[in-house]
């Protein structure tokens, strides 16, 4: 009778039994975390390697001696946002490109010239931070324009009063002072917002965004990956870095990051402290993905995707270097206190400059800019537009 009234318990496999109909061992099995499998590479390729290295550090100290460092890489990212649009299937000027970045737009920034721009800050963003920043989750989310987990964030709504520990300390004697210090405070966070340094809270839409991808897990296989290939050769921790994040699909939206990221991992692992132009290279090199390409295809593709980058980064150099040298000649009898100079350097870290451009971020009159353009002569760069009513040039 007890043992109606208090019967025991039945065991775990016999409740799935009655529940179920069936036991497998299979729903005890051990979880197995999810790797991206790194492909086996041969020894022959170190040789392709090292000189497709040895290119990349040649050109990094050319330009190191060069002078034209700060010039050549502004132009580089420039026309390297524009060509990552173009092979996602989209075309923006290259002249739309500068006046957004100069903030002289003449028409309402399509959605193409706002990608474009959000190509061009991430390249900013990854050569101002240190080399191995970009390659970690904080990294990752300031590319992306998010900065989730990062302390150096402050939050939009956090509300700052006279007495915060990193604001001025006012007297009561001034009533307009804890005014002016909350407009301060909102100003400071209007601009970290714009930079693309404070987060933005954005609600997922599904008709946008695919809910099945898991992006944290994709971001931390991929990282995995950065981590696993740390000891291999450079390009081909690059190259793999780069199969790995086309392979896994990371982020729809922007998939011009992933030769950024490669970018990055080549300055991170010190051939260069540059950014080189990828996507030129990827666009000389005449290669795509099939799909159906072996590991060791992949790397010998992205060197030669690097090899090019290499090439189209030299002919550039030579070409600022020459200008740069026939505008100097012009501008070796002007005044001390000529702004010529200071245009000559606009023309050198701008695919083109027009008189409006100049005029903003040299500070003078366009008056003045028409006289130092005549003052160039022969020296000048080629007119690109041929207008008289919006002229630009530029060095090509």
């Amino acid at each position: 009778m007890s043992s109606r009234r208090n019967p025991s318990p039945p065991k775990l496999p016999q409740l799935l039994f009655e529940s179920r109909g069936r036991y497998d061992d299979e729903d005890f099995a051990p979880l197995v975390p999810k790797t991206y499998d790194l492909p086996e590479l041969p020894w022959s390729l170190a040789g392709k390697l090292e000189r497709t290295a040895v290119a990349v550090m040649h050109l990094d100290a050319r330009l190191t001696a060069s002078g034209l460092s700060a010039g050549w890489q502004s132009r580089c990212d420039m026309i390297e946002a524009t060509r990552a649009l173009i092979l996602d299937g989209h075309f923006v000027d290259i002249g739309d490109v500068v006046l957004h970045d100069a903030g002289m737009d003449v028409r309402s920034p399509t959605h193409e010239l706002t990608r474009a721009a959000a190509a061009l800050r991430a390249r900013r963003m990854v050569l101002a931070r240190k080399a191995p920043w970009p390659l970690s989750i904080d990294g990752l989310s300031a590319l992306r324009g998010l900065m989730l987990g990062s302390p150096e964030v402050e939050p939009l709504g956090k509300d700052r009063g006279a007495g915060a520990e990193d604001g001025p300390v006012h007297d009561d004697e001034d009533p307009l002072a804890s005014h002016l210090a909350e407009i301060d405070a909102i100003l400071a966070r209007t601009t970290k917002t714009l930079a693309g340094e404070t987060p933005i809270p954005k609600r997922r839409s599904h008709l946008v965004y695919d809910p099945e991808v898991d992006e944290a897990e994709n971001e931390d296989l991929w990282l995995d990956v950065v981590k696993r290939t740390e000891k291999w050769p450079a390009i081909a921790a690059a190259a793999i870095a780069w199969d790995a994040w086309t392979g896994l699909g990371m982020y729809h939206r922007q998939p011009w990051l992933g030769l950024i990221m490669a970018g990055a991992i080549l300055r991170a692992r010190g051939l260069t402290t540059h950014l080189l132009p990828l996507v030129s290279g990827y666009k000389a090199s005449r290669y795509r993905l099939q799909g159906r390409e072996g590991g060791v295809e992949k790397v010998e593709a992205f060197a030669r995707i690097v090899d090019e980058a290499v090439d189209q980064g030299e002919k550039d150099m030579q070409r600022l270097a020459l200008a740069r040298e026939t505008m100097l000649r012009r501008a070796k009898d002007c005044r001390s206190n000529s702004r010529l100079p200071q245009l000559i350097e606009l023309f050198l870290s701008r695919p083109l400059v027009s008189g409006a451009i100049a005029s903003k971020l040299i500070g003078v009159t366009p008056k003045a800019v028409d006289l130092m353009l005549a003052q160039l002569g022969g020296a000048l760069p080629r007119e690109l537009t041929g207008r008289r009513r919006y002229r630009a040039w530029g060095i090509v």
